[in-house]
Parts: structure tokens; sequence; C-alpha cells
């Protein structure tokens, strides 16, 4: 008999194999994880060589000097592992120097920048669960680098966005403004000092490699933290009047930690710890799943409100209480429990919007927030890469920190993470600036499990949209039974009742945002119920750019979907 055709209502086709799929921001940064798979490398390896090749190919939105939290599957061990990928103020960073020289502002600039989170979590990553070399991983990145790529639109609207930033620093200006004007889409860009700076790296790991492959990876890290590139990092940032000295560079280590966890509906969705917004996701799932989600139907005024609304609670907790748990007491075990969730649900006016950004759950911690400036733009912000392989190993990463927010190094071809730009100057705050302590970082990649079995890692850029664009994608799998590219390709809402997470923590009380495609009717039903619409173009960036990969174990076959929203590709074999 013959079936039925399925109307599908995305624009791509879902990319479907039987030995490996790579997912990344850019087209050329999957090629590259495809080529390292071909070469025997396993879904780390391929993870960190696309990583860094995004390093390479979005330069508005990351750099290898960034951060880079990554999220890893290790078949072998039956390892589950965060790799945290973020870097912390040096020691000689306070509060009180923002409040009494920069006018209580972070400024754009080497003020705001971190230890470079980015390099250690690549080369960690790399050493403890690949199969490869870094200069094995690096190579595709170092083509990229010396032989040009050309410059493709966002690129170029971005670089002309933030040119006069750009015309600031000459170091910078010298790559991004070649004689002073914008590349124009076609353009081809290089960057030889990055490249020079990957081959300083190499060389000192040929020099350790009679040790073992593990000993050269730590010698190219040893390099960039307590060697000569350490060193150049801290002096220049010292020069301009930052806080990361040689000290800061040395003593430095990501963390490898658990991630957090939540269930809903039978599948195990894992996400990082509360040093970035990641317990949003698990937070927001298990106010949902007491819902009918289904029977509202797929973004109707009635879905769109309670997500949003769940939403609104998440956010909350996250201003009162997420922050480096080295420096403060998060209270994850409530926060993830499903009995709070329970408790929060029942808040939920199902005719009303919260207007404000509502009280958190267990008391508030901090101060009030003030509605700020709704003129500040949203920011671009991240890319993000996956890779599932044939041996089971599932990576997933989200790097970012772009060339508008601190300047590149003199010779190095990479900047100094400016994620300075997530804390605040408030004393009491969960995320105040302190020496040594790591801002709230909006990079978040997760992983969900199903069965016990390793089922889709899946993450987007999108600044405060990460985690929202993230759980509609989720929920439009299992609430909709949407595949992987139609899931993410469906059209997206956005609440911004919160201070946004970049400087100058932007409010919008109130604040919602649709994508076009969601019908007029629909927007105007939310106005009814309080809400303060927005509409967006029909298909924006600021929404995310998804990717994802989805394991049918019975099947043994892989899917991949990747947003059609911006450059972003899926491909495998």
């Amino acid at each position: 008999m013959a079936t039925m055709p399925v109307r599908r209502t995305s624009h791509r086709p879902p990319i479907q194999a039987r030995h490996y799929v790579a997912a990344s921001g850019h087209y050329l940064a999957t090629t590259a994880a495809l080529r390292i798979l071909a070469q025997g490398g396993n879904a780390i390896d391929a993870g960190v060589a696309a990583g860094i090749c995004l390093n390479v190919l979005l330069p508005d939105l990351t750099s290898f000097g960034g951060v880079a939290p990554i999220m890893v599957y290790h078949r072998a061990t039956d390892e589950l592992k965060v790799i945290t990928g973020l870097g912390c103020w040096g020691r000689s960073a306070s509060l009180e120097v923002f409040l009494e020289e920069e006018q209580g502002e972070i400024p754009v600039g080497v003020r705001r920048s971190v230890v470079p989170g980015a390099p250690d979590a690549w080369l960690t990553a790399l050493a403890r669960y690949g199969k490869l070399s870094f200069a094995e991983v690096v190579q595709p990145a170092i083509e990229l680098c010396e032989g040009g790529f050309p410059v493709y639109p966002s690129l170029h609207r971005n670089i002309a966005k933030e040119a006069d930033v750009i015309s600031r620093w000459p170091s910078t200006a010298a790559i991004f403004l070649p004689g002073g004007e914008v590349p124009a889409v076609g353009d081809v860009l290089r960057q030889p000092d990055l490249a020079r700076t990957f081959r300083r790296m190499i060389a000192a790991e040929r020099a350790a490699a009679g040790r073992g492959r593990v000993a050269g990876i730590e010698a190219a890290r040893d390099l960039f933290y307590r060697g000569d590139i350490g060193k150049e990092i801290a002096e220049f940032i010292t020069r301009e009047g930052g806080f990361v000295s040689e000290e800061d560079m040395a003593e430095f280590h990501v963390d490898v930690e658990d991630p957090v966890h939540t269930s809903y509906r039978g599948v195990d969705v894992f996400a990082c710890g509360p040093w970035c917004q990641g317990p949003v996701i698990p937070q927001t799932l298990n106010v949902l799943e007491g819902f009918d989600l289904r029977a509202m139907g797929h973004n109707s005024a009635d879905y769109v409100h309670t997500v949003v609304s769940a939403l609104d609670l998440a956010f909350s907790d996250r201003e009162a209480y997420y922050g480096d748990p080295k420096f403060v007491d998060v209270p994850l075990d409530i926060l993830l429990s499903k009995e709070y969730a329970a408790r929060q649900r029942e808040r939920i006016d199902p005719a009303r919007a919260f207007g404000a950004m509502p009280e958190p759950g267990l008391g508030r911690a901090g101060a009030t927030p003030e509605g700020a400036d709704a003129r500040v733009p949203l920011q671009p912000d991240t890319s993000y890469v996956c890779v599932v392989d044939e041996e089971g190993n599932a990576f997933s990463a989200t790097p970012s920190d772009g060339i508008g927010s601190t300047p590149v190094v003199p010779g190095l071809g990479l900047l100094c993470s400016g994620r300075g730009s997530q804390s605040w100057l408030i004393p009491e705050h969960a995320s105040s600036l302190q020496p040594g302590k790591r801002p709230r970082l909006t990079p978040n990649p997760a992983i969900a499990f199903r069965d016990g079995r390793v089922w889709m890692p899946f993450g987007t850029p999108g600044a405060d949209m990460q985690p929202q664009s993230m759980i509609q994608v989720l929920l439009n799998v299992l609430e909709f039974g949407m595949d992987i590219q139609e899931a993410i390709e469906q059209p997206r809402f956005g609440t911004f009742n919160y201070p946004e997470s970049f400087w100058p923590h932007t409010y919008r009380p109130g604040a919602l945002m649709l994508e076009a495609r969601i019908p007029p009717e629909v927007a105007e039903e939310l106005r009814g119920r309080g809400y303060d619409v927005t509409m967006w173009p029909e298909w924006t960036r600021i929404t995310g750019n998804v990717c994802a990969i989805m394991i049918d174990h019975d099947r043994g076959t892989l899917t991949g979907g990747a947003d059609a929203r911006a450059e972003a590709y899926a491909a495998g074999w």
C-alpha cells in the first residue's frame, strides 16, 4: 500500500547518515568536522576542530581567546561531563575600580577582559577524550587563517555595525578593516597572526611529543597559559589598563564537572551549571511538564503564554540566585526539584502575563531591577557545534566572544575574553564582580538522553534567547512530533522580562517578541493578556542559530538539523 506523503514546513531536509553527523554555525566548520572524522578522529576531535574553525570563521561572534563551554559524552568510559570553558576576573579587578574610575560602567575594551577560557577547554576536551593531536585538529583552522575564506553577508553586516568600535583598536582594525574599509561580501579574509599562534602551539606540542599525545597537548596549553603567549596577552591587557596578569593566566584551569539534570516526559535533559544560564532549561521544563502543551496547539496564544510564563519564573531565579558556585551558594537542589516546580506552576495565571519580572521563588536575593533603556539593541552573540560519531560519542559546545567587545592582542590574532560584560556592579548580586570570580555566562550547550542512551546534543547562540530557543526546539520534537529540521525552523518567540545578561543589563518589563510568521491574531490575544508585544521579521538571527543531532539507536541512524536563520549547516556520512 502506498503511504501518504508527510507535509513538511521546513526549507531544508533533515540530514540523515549512518556513521557520523556534524552540525555547526558555519558550513566550512561543519566540513572541517567531517574531514577530521574521515581521518579517523572521533566526535571530540571533530568538535574541537570545528569549534576552532568557528573561532576563525565567525570573528564577529567568537574568538580562540574567548569562552567555549563544552559538554561531552564519551562512550568508552560512559562519562558525561561539562568542561566549563569560562575564564575568571583577574586578581587586581574590583567592583570599586568600576564604580570610582568608570562611573559605574563596564566599558568596551580591555577592562572587561577576563582570562581566556576557550583554549583550555578545547585542549582539555582533546587530551581527555580525543584521539588526535592538536596539530591534526587545528590544521583546517590554520588553512582558513592563511588561505582565507570569503566574507559572507552576516559577517559583513556585523563588521560594518561594529566598525566604529573596531577602528579604535589598531590591532583589530588591521585585520578586520583592511585599508580602513569594511570587507565586502565575497572578499577573502585572512588572519595570518592567528595562524602563527596556532603554529607556535604546534611547535610546543611537537617538542613534547616523545612523552605521548596527552603530554604534547598539555605542552601546547602551557605555552598559551604559562609560556610566552600568556605573557604577551597579560602584558598587553595590563599595559592597556586591564586586569589579567601573568599570574592570573598561569594559575587558570577550566573545571571538568557533572552537568545539572532533569527529566521531561521520559527524556533526561542535561545542562551546564549555574556559572552560566544552563539551569534555566531544566527549571523551565519542570514547570511545563505539568501542562498539556500539545492540547493547547503549537504556537497558540495559550501555548506561548504558558511557555513564556515558565521562562519568566526561571529567569527571575536566574537573576536572584545564579552565579559562580565557588563564590555563591546556589540552591540548585531546590531549584531543580519537581516539588519546587509544582509550587512555581501554581503562580501562572492562564489569562494574564506577569507584567513585570515575577518575584524569585525562594525570596529576593539582591536589589529589585529597574527598567533600563529599551533602545539598547539586542547583541549578536556566539556560535555552536555538535558532533556524533559511530562509536556513540557526542560533543556539544557553544564558543563565543567577538571582536566588538575587546581588542585583538597585537601579533596573536585573538582577543582576551570580554565576558566581564556579564558581571554586575551590585555587591549583593549573585553575579557581582569579584577578583577571581567567573561572570555568569550565557552560552550553555546541552545533551539529552532517552531510555538511558545518548539521544540529542543541541544548542544555539543568541544571548538570553539561548535557553528559550533550545526549549522551543525540544518541545517541537517531544510534544508535536516534528523532525529535527522542522523543529528548528518553526517560528519562535522570546521573553525579555528580566535584566539581560550583557552590560548594561537592560530590563524590558513585560516585553515579548514574536517572529512574524506567528499569526497576528495570536499577537493580539497576547497583548490582551498584558504582554508588550513586538514583532520580529519572519526569520531573525536574534532567535538563535540552533543545531542538533538526533540518534536512533534502533535503526542505527543519525539525523542532523541546522538553522536556516544564518550560515549553520549539518552534514554527515
